[in-house]
């Protein structure tokens, strides 16, 4: 084999009904960078992790509705800080700091509201530190906006488990009011724009909102009502000890799926946060396994997990795992101090691991956009 055609294998194809990335794909992947930016405060490496997202996004996103939605969850991070940072300076900071900004008037409180002020003195190590939590909080916004962007609504419900069919009306709702409500936005400040009327200001945003509002609920309403009138949802009968134990394995697996993620989430806890995370996947895939017998519905076209996919999500994944074994041993890189306050360091192997996640640009199908004229 020629070096050209070995480079026209590993050349990303164009998206197509046969060959599309799983949607679950790129949650895993994004979820993997969340995961990652929840392990550190260093503003570099969080800056890097957005970097490594806004690059994917606008690689491989589509003109469809729900891709549009990455801006606003990259506003609502600039938001959060932003919000962040004012709690700092009128309720104060739990960081103590040397370096006085400014001081402000402070309300006085009864005793048993000790340890709560408002107002008072505003440290420069307060406010570096309502600076890094704020961004993290932002950076994993900024992570989910990316999942939500590349990842079809419809066919990663079309890829739930068949236990999980009696409650994807609501799923539907849920996951299309976002999309359905960003692109309504767009498009009244196009027309606004059009009839020179301004797009801007709180009287602009108060005559949008309402509608956008509306608009965006109906449509998702009429999608899960359309389900609905196609049998969506139906079930079988089953035995009542089957239904008693797959009630018991689903609920008690995501209980544990659940507190395994927030202990691998936490500064410590990763060394029985596996086990946990563990037995309650495997209790939860067993209890979804046997739900699926009751359900009746086949799948037209299912979609397939594939290579690509498996090289988006164990991009994401690795991506969490080095950074999580990199806070065992450089836990000062990933954490940088604010009392004093130092600059932070820039650590290369954990900017190196977060480098893995652009792999799902190369890899993963291209989007079909439709050509510009001219």
């Amino acid at each position: 084999m020629t070096h050209t055609a070995f480079g026209k294998r590993l050349r990303a194809p164009g998206a197509g009904r046969s060959n599309a990335l799983h949607a679950g794909a790129w949650w895993l992947w994004a979820l993997g960078l969340a995961t990652a930016a929840s392990r550190t405060t260093n503003p570099l490496l969080l800056g890097l992790l957005v970097g490594v997202a806004g690059y994917v996004v606008a690689a491989r996103r589509t003109d469809a509705p729900w891709a549009r939605s990455y801006g606003a969850f990259v506003k609502l991070g600039l938001a959060v800080i932003a919000i962040r940072l004012v709690f700092a300076v009128f309720l104060g900071s739990p960081i103590p700091g040397s370096h006085t900004l400014f001081t402000m008037p402070e309300l006085p409180l009864p005793d048993w509201a000790q340890g709560v002020r408002i107002g008072g003195r505003v440290t420069a190590e307060g406010m570096v530190f309502a600076l890094y939590e704020g961004l993290k909080l932002a950076t994993l916004l900024i992570c989910v906006g990316a999942a939500n962007a590349l990842a079809n609504p419809a066919r990663l419900l079309k890829s739930l488990p068949s236990a999980l069919y009696e409650v994807g009306v609501a799923v539907v709702v849920a996951m299309t009011f976002a999309p359905n409500m960003v692109s309504d936005v767009v498009r009244m400040r196009a027309a606004r724009r059009l009839r020179g009327r301004p797009t801007g200001g709180i009287k602009a945003v108060l005559q949008i909102g309402l509608p956008v509002l509306e608009g965006a609920l109906e449509r998702s309403v009429a999608t899960a009502a359309a389900m609905d009138a196609r049998g969506y949802g139906r079930t079988a009968q089953v035995p009542k000890a089957v239904r008693r134990t797959t009630s018991t394995l689903t609920v008690g697996g995501l209980l544990g799926v659940c507190a395994g993620s927030y202990t691998l989430l936490a500064a410590e806890g990763a060394a029985f946060g596996l086990p946990v995370l563990a037995a309650g996947l495997a209790a939860a895939l067993t209890g979804l396994w046997l739900g699926g017998r009751r359900s009746v519905r086949t799948r037209y076209r299912p979609d397939r997990w594939g290579v690509r996919a498996w090289l988006v999500s164990g991009s994401g994944a690795a991506v969490a795992a080095l950074m999580i074994w990199a806070g065992s041993y450089d836990a000062g890189a990933l954490h940088p101090g604010v009392v004093p306050l130092t600059a932070p360091e820039f650590p290369l192997w954990p900017a190196a691991s977060v480098l893995l996640g652009l792999l799902p640009a190369f890899v993963a199908p291209l989007p079909n956009l439709p050509k510009e004229s001219g």
